[in-house]
């Protein structure tokens, strides 16, 4: 088998097992406040371990692609492996919120897995495969994230909370092992620049792709979470019932990582053949669209239905916009180009809950639907607007060394 190939499926089965790890664990994590005996000020307990780790994350993730520039990314993968497998393995044995929360600030400070894995594939893949890559590395993580709920709410049900977050720390330990004997980086120049993040900023500033795909990411990111905190509520509304309405959101959740889990692959195929720009355009406009589609169906069956097509346009968005931070930044900026676009991700991922909660707490649950779906049809419109500068520079190098 080419090395490429065993690469991918090796970080296809790691990345999927870290995905599924996280989603074991972090959904539940409300429930295990009340068992550890948090029964005042829940909501704020939940809402503040959950964006603790974002923050940690963007202000942690430039750092760790500096050193992945300088090191290797494999070495990078490896550390946040073990890193994740010691924090949901000490998540197991935690008496109160505040032992909690120094571990999620330590599992944003340290994390890096994932995006390590992509930094990795984008840089020892042929250039002519990049896009199926970077794509079958997104329908791990979704599958992942799909499998994940199951398997934890199922162990927690049966030997509890504790012995879930047990369990997913020995999943992230397995496909750490994997990927320390069987992945091989071989096309790595290690950065001679001095290790500065301040620099990295100025750097990726004088890049306008390059800060294009990070704003884009921030606002694709953010339309993500924004729904999350509502859609409970609203699949509620739409059922008529409060029975089962765990599962019920759960399936409804799961939508749109099913739609990425099988349609991935092809949209990475046909950017491979048309460029990632423009499956881009047309991932954030059937998304968008898709998204403000949604509030016209009134009963469960036809809004988990729009939400499923709507997923499979949109899964095709950050495969395209990886690709576009491989396509825009030289190989010895790469690890630090994948820091400051997970910092992105992490940004959008702080904000867009919290503008969710407040926007669907004052008007009605559609207005945070059409917000959604505006975003990411606003984002569609500076991939379109900036499509020309993106063509001419990612023909030539950007970001030499200096």
């Amino acid at each position: 088998m080419l090395r490429w190939k065993r690469n991918l499926w090796v970080l296809w089965v790691g990345v999927f097992f870290t995905s599924a790890s996280f989603s074991m664990v972090i959904p539940f994590l409300p429930i295990f406040l009340l068992q550890i005996g948090v029964h005042e000020h829940t909501e704020m307990w939940s809402g503040l371990l959950f964006g603790s780790a974002f923050f940690a994350g963007a202000i942690a993730s430039p750092f760790w692609g500096s050193l992945a520039d300088k090191y290797g990314r494999k070495p990078m993968i490896i550390r946040a492996g073990f890193a994740l497998f010691v924090i949901y393995t000490l998540m197991a044995f935690v008496t109160n919120p505040y032992e909690i929360l120094v571990l999620r600030i330590l599992q944003g400070l340290l994390s890096g897995f994932i995006p390590g894995a992509i930094a990795l594939i984008g840089t020892n893949t042929p250039n002519e495969k990049v896009g199926y890559a970077l794509s079958m590395i997104s329908s791990a993580s979704a599958s992942g994230g799909i499998v994940g709920p199951l398997i934890g709410g199922g162990m927690a049900e049966l030997v509890g909370n504790r012995w879930a977050f047990a369990s997913a720390g020995f999943i992230v330990f397995i496909a750490t092992f994997l990927i320390i004997f069987l992945v091989t980086e071989e096309n790595f120049t290690p950065s001679k620049k001095r290790g500065s993040v301040k620099n990295d900023f100025k750097l990726a500033m004088t890049n306008r792709p390059l800060m294009l795909v990070l704003g884009l990411t921030v606002i694709t990111a953010c339309s993500v979470l924004t729904i999350e905190p509502v859609l409970p509520l609203y699949i509620v509304k739409l059922s008529g019932t409060n029975d089962n309405t765990s599962l019920l959101a759960g399936i409804v959740f799961s939508l749109p990582g099913i739609a990425s889990a099988l349609f991935a692959p092809f949209w990475g195929k046909w950017a491979d053949k048309v460029g990632f720009q423009k499956v881009l355009f047309i991932g954030l406009l059937g998304g968008g669209i898709g998204t403000i589609a949604q509030v016209l169906f009134t009963h469960l069956w036809g809004f988990s239905m729009i939400r499923f097509v709507s997923g499979i346009f949109f899964c095709a968005v950050f495969p395209a916009l990886n690709g576009l931070v491989v396509k825009s930044t030289t190989e010895d900026f790469r690890g630090r180009a994948f820091g400051l676009n997970q910092t992105a991700t992490q940004i959008g991922g702080m904000t867009g809950p919290l503008i969710g909660g407040l926007l669907g707490g004052i008007f009605p649950v559609q207005s945070v639907f059409m917000l959604t779906g505006i975003l990411l049809l606003v984002a569609m419109v500076m991939a379109y607007w900036n499509s020309n500068e993106l063509n001419s520079t990612l023909k030539r190098k950007v970001l030499p060394e200096k």
